[in-house]
């Protein structure tokens, strides 16, 4: 079939056209695999070729997110999600409805749920008491709770946020570091941070937190509270033990929401039958007002890269499991063989 160009010029080497290219071109590589096209950068202007409907497909997506950025700045990254919407069938870009909005950020940048999981989290988050995000690194599971948090907090509905996670690395005994509880599990944190400076900036994080509106309390340090009208977000859950997972379970009180986030494929604990993330997701399936959602390779938000590192290990997984169960399958082969028959 015939190949043709086309060439779409942005007229400026701006914000618009590096959210549109991606950091080295990240983004004009992920085009080339989704639309079937070759993608490049000339200066100021992007070059697609390839077979003409491809060709046409490609560009009437740059045409319609050259439309999207008219309304508002995008990050490469939702560039990204919306090449990956429009390939899936959607016709046309579509910017997020003002329902999907879960939060405006001090930035003025709106949150939103990017992939259809992230939406059903959201949803769910709204809709349950608890409520499991289960999967990759990447897939906005923490990121999402603590935005959702932020905006329960901003309608009244919850009047504390309590971060908490599981110290593995330093055996939950925390008593033996310098500095106080909140220094001590500083570095386990470190990400749900990360997400409050990124929502409503470092000033406003650090009031709330001197404030004690922002509670950090490290896991094991939950024993015998009851949390009422809060929010608490249980971060890298696979890590905490059955014994811990059952205890933060029964703290929850009246007018709290609890988010409980994990990749079971992440345990660090000695033994990985001991999850109490693990032990949850098969005791409390079917229960009356908690919630579960799975991501996969396809919800993560991060580098592309990101994703084909998950699915490369996943095959990777799936060879050495099927690889133990022929070796295991062979041992008692041999050992039936070599076992004396009976008379």
């Amino acid at each position: 079939m015939e190949k043709v160009e086309e060439i779409i010029d942005l007229g400026d080497l701006d914000e618009r056209f590096y959210a549109i290219v991606g950091r080295g071109d990240e983004n004009l590589k992920l085009f080339s695999q989704l639309f079937g096209v070759k993608v490049l950068a000339r200066g100021t202007e992007i070059r697609i070729r390839g077979e003409e409907e491809k060709v046409q497909n490609m560009s009437r997506f740059i045409r319609e997110i050259l439309k999207e950025f008219a309304k508002g700045p995008l990050s490469s990254g939702e560039v990204r999600e919306r090449a990956k919407a429009f390939v899936k069938g959607t016709t046309e870009v579509v910017s997020p409805d003002a329902e999907e909005v879960v939060l405006i950020t001090y930035r003025k940048k709106a949150i939103v749920p990017k992939t259809e999981n992230q939406r059903i989290y959201v949803r769910e988050i709204r809709e349950k008491d608890i409520v499991f995000g289960i999967g990759p690194a990447g897939t906005g599971k923490t990121y999402l709770a603590v935005a959702m948090a932020l905006a329960l907090m901003k309608e009244n509905k919850v009047s504390k946020i309590i971060l908490t996670r599981p110290a593995v690395e330093a055996g939950e005994k925390l008593g033996y570091l310098p500095g106080t509880i909140a220094e001590k599990v500083d570095p386990y944190l470190r990400p749900l941070y990360d997400a409050l400076y990124d929502m409503v900036g470092y000033d406003k994080t650090a009031y709330m937190l001197e404030k004690n509106i922002i509670e950090i309390a490290p896991l094991a340090f939950m024993r015998g509270r009851t949390l009422n009208d809060a929010f608490i977000i249980l971060d890298e859950a696979q890590n905490s033990t059955r014994e811990q997972m059952k205890m933060f379970l029964t703290r929850i009180g009246f007018g709290s929401k609890v988010v409980i986030t994990g990749d079971i494929t992440q345990i660090d604990l000695p033994r990985k039958e001991d999850s109490g993330l693990v032990e949850a997701i098969k005791v409390l399936k079917g229960v009356e007002g908690i919630g579960f959602v799975q991501f996969g390779r396809e919800d993560v938000v991060r580098h592309p890269i990101v994703a084909r590192i998950i699915k490369a290990y996943e095959e990777y997984e799936k060879k050495q499991g099927a690889g133990q169960e022929k070796g295991k399958r062979s041992r008692k082969q041999t050992s039936e063989q070599n076992s004396p028959q009976s008379p």
